[in-house]
């Protein structure tokens, strides 16, 4: 059925005062003036959400974001590197995916307020793929996917850069989902979309790598077949991420141009799914200085209000996400609030929360473990294909074991068991047995993206005695320090990690009771790598040999907004 929607209030600046202080008229969605400038270029990218109004001087860190507890939440709603989001409704639930590239695999998340998201299902776990189960397909793997709902059932349709077209389905967004089935062997293809006309006829939008052209094809009913070459439908500046929808008797196509960091959102409309079409930019930086506010999903409420998903490029979190609220006027969608009058939507820090009828506690998507349940949570997400023989939860029960597998470095080690960097700041602890590492082992908290960086202990062959101690790696290269943790072998020690996204200044600690915590090693910078943001994880490798395994236990993440952190829960 075609979408519809009711219009809303508009929005109008008044006054002649500073932009960062000034008062707006109530509008549907401005909750209170912003404090968020965040003008200087330099940290511009330490910031997701920031929101200069005109030129203002200066720089605030507003580092709020998601859920505010008051009816209002701030952008980005998710921060963390969700990137290329998709999002859909059916009834009143909200879905979910965002591309994962070579991390394993694409998460289902669900919300009942579009503000707060959970964690509930995972379309694959594995890619059966040649390389995939090696450790060199960065940055390949699933990019823009699409997710819809239609005939009773849920569709995700994904390219990889190299293998082509991919599709799964599924009666139940928690799973199970179909194996991916390769609906087209080919290289260069990218982010596409499907959509089923009101006749039935079913087609796909897609992009080619590089960014563009727009290309449509038309598609068996059950959306395993394309039924022609395609017909070329739109070129510009980096068009891709391709959306289709249906709207009021026309074919709309909704693209982010420009480019990751530097982009807009255009959106198309045309009787013809084949065009012509009229085409508007409807979302840009502007006078803001969220960069690059484009790629996601225009979503309907069932109380008829409309809202945008879009990510943002930020360093070290990677492609967050936000939330902006949508107007129709003239046939086209109007976004967030055109704060210097260019007739072009602009990114807004904080607005009240859609009208979803929900009310609920804010919450963040898991990320803690205890190691406790008879399956790995669903915050975890392998670094390539896992190998499922040298990891057990059932071992030894309550903790993760992973069995030490031979690699030269971090980056190459097999069975790395990442999550998503979350917020601004963080701090994530983890209690390690080691008594069974062998010399060449090497096992600790990760924090990897454009750099692979690990801390915690490394087996030494003293003189024929196994001796452990605390070190630290970046990109291969090991320090070791001079603690010589022999005497808790038998007991385990605690590592953590504290992340402070907006100094980007990262540091690991040591604690062998888990209340006082010693630092080691040195302070380091993380980032943006491969196509994914900065992510943290637990590994164990050998790089001399497969031997020895390490166990995990009381696995802590804590993080600001929503994710439970407090000033007090550091070092």
């Amino acid at each position: 059925m075609p979408l519809t929607a009711q219009q809303m209030t508009a929005f109008e600046k008044v006054g002649q005062g500073e932009e960062s202080v000034q008062e707006f008229f109530p509008g549907e969605h401005r909750a209170r003036p912003v404090m968020g400038a965040y003008t200087d270029s330099e940290r511009m990218g330490l910031f997701s959400g920031g929101q200069d109004l005109g030129g203002s001087s200066g720089w605030y860190t507003d580092t709020r974001w998601g859920d505010l507890g008051d009816g209002t939440f701030a952008n980005p709603i998710l921060n963390g590197d969700y990137s290329d989001p998709d999002v859909i409704r059916v009834g009143r639930k909200y879905y979910m995916t965002c591309s994962e590239f070579h991390f394993m695999g694409m998460n289902i998340l669900e919300s009942d307020d579009m503000v707060n998201w959970k964690i509930i299902g995972r379309i694959f776990d594995r890619m059966d793929l040649d390389g995939y189960s090696g450790m060199d397909k960065y940055g390949n793997g699933s990019w823009a996917p699409a997710l819809r709902y239609h005939d009773g059932k849920f569709w995700m349709y994904v390219c990889t850069p190299n293998e082509g077209l991919f599709m799964s389905t599924a009666t139940d967004p928690a799973g199970p989902w179909s194996p991916l089935y390769q609906v087209k062997n080919v290289s260069g293809w990218e982010d596409p979309c499907p959509l089923w006309d009101e006749d039935g006829q079913a087609y796909i939008g897609r992009s080619q790598l590089g960014g563009g052209p727009i290309i449509i094809h038309k598609m068996s009913a059950d959306g395993k077949t394309l039924l022609d070459n395609g017909r070329k439908v739109y070129e510009g500046p980096t068009a891709e991420g391709t959306k289709l929808f249906l709207k009021d008797g026309y074919y709309y196509i909704s693209i982010p141009e420009g480019g990751v960091g530097t982009g807009w959102q255009t959106v198309m409309r045309s009787k013809n799914i084949y065009g012509p079409y009229e085409q508007k930019r409807v979302l840009e930086m502007g006078s803001t200085k969220v960069n690059g506010p484009h790629q996601g999903a225009l979503v309907d409420t069932p109380e008829g209000e409309w809202w945008f998903y879009h990510f943002q490029s930020t360093e070290p979190q990677g492609r967050v996400v936000h939330l902006q609220p949508v107007t129709w006027k003239d046939g086209f969608p109007e976004m967030g609030t055109d704060y210097d009058k260019n007739g072009i939507g602009e990114p807004m820090k904080v607005c009240r929360k859609p009208s979803t009828g929900v009310e609920t506690k804010a919450y963040a998507p898991q990320a803690s473990d205890d190691f406790e349940a008879k399956e790995l949570g669903l915050q975890w997400q392998f670094n390539h294909n896992p190998h499922d023989e040298y990891w057990s939860l059932t071992e030894k029960p309550g903790w993760l074991a992973i069995k030490s597998q031979k690699a030269e470095k971090l980056r190459t080690a097999f069975n790395q068991f990442t999550q998503k960097t979350m917020g601004y700041k963080g701090v994530v602890t983890v209690k390690i047995d080691f008594a069974q590492l062998t010399p060449g082992g090497r096992a600790g908290i990760e924090c990897i993206g454009n750099k692979f960086v690990g801390g915690g202990i490394i087996m030494e062959d003293k003189d024929g005695t196994a001796t452990p101690r605390l070190y630290m790696e970046t990109d291969g290269t090991a320090k070791t320090t001079s603690f010589n943790i022999s005497s808790v072998m038998n007991k385990g020690i605690y590592i953590r990690l504290e992340i402070d996204a907006v100094n980007n200044k990262h540091k690991f600690y040591y604690s062998v009771n888990n209340e006082t915590f010693i630092e080691f090693g040195d302070t380091f910078e993380s980032g943006s790598g491969d196509w994914k943001g900065s992510r943290i994880g637990l590994y164990s490798y050998n790089t001399q040999e497969t031997s020895g395994t390490v166990y995990f236990d009381e696995f802590t993440y804590l993080f600001d907004g929503p994710g439970g952190l407090t000033s007090t829960q550091t070092k």
